[in-house]
């Protein structure tokens, strides 16, 4: 098996817990190939940009956390191949384990005991006149919100064709299953399992209580777009990075990508036993 790996070289600790997974895979007898950023790291020459990583390995290991995760995903081009996320510090909800269990990771990806959670991907279309569009993909959630104003801003989301509100808010997430634990917890939206064949739309702060989350099937097409021409661009983000401005006229199309990404799970691990570990829930 050939693993690449991906680490996050501002973690604390990072470049330790990368030299004792190297050395544990070497050990196991598993080949290695670094991104370069990563191989940089440890004074490593042969590091591979992200699109020629995904080509190469066979399963990748992504040490940091779950923001680590998120910006590895996009670099890899949203591969379908097995990603383990190796959490230095405390086990995140998109993270198969933390660095003080480097070897018994190892040790599960060479006798094959561990299992992949499939999980959804947004695809996202700017749609701007006389302007090619442009496209994102996301694993948590995408945003529109208000830009460099601090007052609530107007704007629309219909359902596959039909209107389905018009928000006065801070703006709007279209978030994952796997998002639902992210940006649209903290506006109020409603945890989600990992497999559940739906999207979750979430008004960020809205003027009027009675708007709130709502689930829709992940067949359906989510269109969002400003309402009010004299408010200024708002803000469109992809899992908290690619901000673009979005003005009067714009759509943003979203729907679910054709690909998913597949989330390396160790055995015992769980998005429950993660729930209550993150949450603070009762539960062994």
């Amino acid at each position: 098996m050939k693993v690449g790996i991906v680490a996050n070289p501002h973690k604390p600790g990072a470049k330790a817990a990368l030299k004792r997974l190297g050395d544990v895979l070497e050990t196991s007898g598993m080949e290695q190939v670094y991104e370069k950023a990563t191989a940089d790291l440890i004074g490593r020459s042969d590091g591979l940009g992200g699109l020629e990583l995904a080509e190469t390995a066979d399963m990748f290991a992504v040490l940091g956390g779950d923001g680590t995760m998120l910006n590895a995903m996009a670099r890899l081009g949203g591969t379908s191949k097995p990603i383990a996320g190796i959490n230095i510090g405390t086990l995140g909800f998109l993270t198969s384990c933390t660095d003080d269990e480097i070897e018994s990771f190892a040790a599960a990806l060479k006798e094959g005991t561990y299992s992949t959670s499939r999980r959804t991907l947004l695809s996202a279309r700017v749609i701007r006149e006389g302007r090619e569009p442009r496209d994102f993909m996301a694993l948590n959630e995408v945003v529109l919100a208000r830009g460099q104003t601090g007052r609530l801003v107007s704007l629309s989301a219909s359902v596959s064709g039909e209107l389905l509100n018009h928000y006065r808010a801070d703006g709007i997430i279209v978030a994952t299953p796997t998002g639902s634990t992210a940006y649209s917890l903290s506006a109020g939206g409603p945890l989600i399992s990992p497999s559940a064949e739906v999207f979750v739309i979430t008004p960020i702060c809205p003027h009027t209580l009675s708007q709130r989350s709502l689930i829709v099937d992940d067949e359906a097409v989510i269109e969002l777009s400003p309402d009010d021409t004299s408010e200024g661009p708002m803000l469109f983000t992809v899992d908290g990075r690619d901000c673009i401005e979005i003005v009067a006229r714009d759509r943003v199309e979203v729907r679910k990508a054709p690909q998913e990404l597949n989330l390396v799970r160790l055995d015992g691990r769980s998005f429950y036993a993660a729930l209550r570990q993150k949450l603070n829930w009762r539960g062994g």
